[in-house]
């Protein structure tokens, strides 16, 4: 399995980004799909997690309302739309996955299969 993980950059408070993960070696539509962020000197956190089919969407309580994950199975990719950015959510986002399908999860040690991560850096 492997994930791409784009979009990151650089923008301004208050602005809005859309990261994409593209996966691929597995049926992507039989499996939950996650992000998560790290920040510079800090742990691994859950930002958001999808179901398999996009049913269930999930968030950590700092993002919500202002992130979206999707999904498009079609084109084997899960997309986190980020407005309204605060300096705060400056991290390198990682796109995961775990190896069970019809399983979403939002344990970091749930997820088997991780993207190397783009990084999103808001400026105040």
């Amino acid at each position: 399995v492997q994930l791409q993980a784009s979009g990151g950059g650089l923008v301004q408070a208050g602005g809005s980004l859309r990261l994409s993960c593209a996966a691929s070696g597995r049926t992507f539509n039989r499996f939950g799909m996650d992000w998560f962020r790290q920040a510079p000197g800090k742990e691994r956190e859950f930002v958001a997690a999808i179901s398999w089919s996009g049913g269930a969407t999930y968030y950590a309580d700092s993002v919500k309302g202002r992130f979206t994950i999707s999904r498009d199975n079609a084109k084997n990719t899960v997309y986190l739309q980020m407005n309204s950015l605060k300096p705060e959510d400056t991290a390198v986002y990682y796109c995961a996955t775990p190896s069970r399908d019809y399983v979403t999860a939002k344990d970091i040690d749930a997820m088997n299969y991780w993207g190397k991560g783009t990084l999103v850096t808001v400026s105040s």
